[in-house]
């Protein structure tokens, strides 16, 4: 597979939540697949402990029966009010933005189980009832793992989405994957596909300023 080339802050400033643009009918080679893990676990962890799995899934039974998970929480996840509707509902200058994410989102939704791969990240121990230290220093020992494997994947000329919805029934998804629920904990499933097309943009942003603190509040 040729690469895309793109410079360090190319690759940081596109590589974007892609949900529309996900090719479902062009298989994925497991060998890119496992290239791109082999650069995200270089990625900085707690500890110096690498406690990190990766279930990667592209058995179609198996993808299906993640994808229902997925496509049964969504009508739960909408009515919520950190869902990407209701969080910007208040502010005109996201209402458009947030509408097209929310359109694009159910998209995805209705066709999570069609990706070519499902990769799910996970920690190992369980962290429900541990103070919020604890559970950051875990949680960080793998989301940059998996960011790492979303920009490799975006130089490879794949696209990726970070979602979470599934984890309302991770013990559910636990079985259906063979996973000892209380000995890991699941942090996200990641669809991976091709592209349609391999151009991507920089997300509109607000202004920085506003999210600056400098020594104090």
């Amino acid at each position: 597979m040729s690469r895309l080339n793109l410079g360090v802050d190319e690759v940081l400033t596109t590589t974007r939540a892609v949900r529309k643009r996900l090719d479902f009918d062009r298989p994925v080679e497991f060998s890119l697949i496992r290239e791109c893990l082999d650069i995200a676990v270089q990625s900085p962890t707690g500890s110096v402990g690498e406690f990190w799995h990766f279930m990667l899934v592209d058995d179609p039974d198996k993808r299906a029966a993640l994808g229902d998970l997925y496509r049964r929480g969504w009508p739960v996840y909408a009515e919520q009010p950190y869902s990407i509707y209701n969080l910007h509902k208040g502010d005109s200058s996201m209402t458009e933005i947030a509408g097209r994410a929310t359109d694009s989102a159910e998209y995805l939704a209705e066709n999570m189980g069609r990706a070519p791969w499902l990769v799910v990240p996970l920690i190992t121990g369980r962290y429900d009832k541990l103070d919020t230290s604890a559970t950051a220093g875990a949680f960080g020992s793998i989301l940059p793992a998996v960011w790492s494997f979303m920009l490799a994947a975006r130089e490879r000329s794949l696209g990726t989405c970070w979602t979470t919805i599934h984890l309302m029934y991770e013990r559910e998804a636990a079985d259906i994957l063979g996973i000892p629920y209380e000995q890991y904990t699941q942090v996200a499933m990641v669809p991976v596909a091709y592209t349609v097309g391999t151009q991507f943009r920089a997300a509109p942003r607000k202004d920085l300023d506003r999210y600056i603190h400098r020594n104090q509040w």
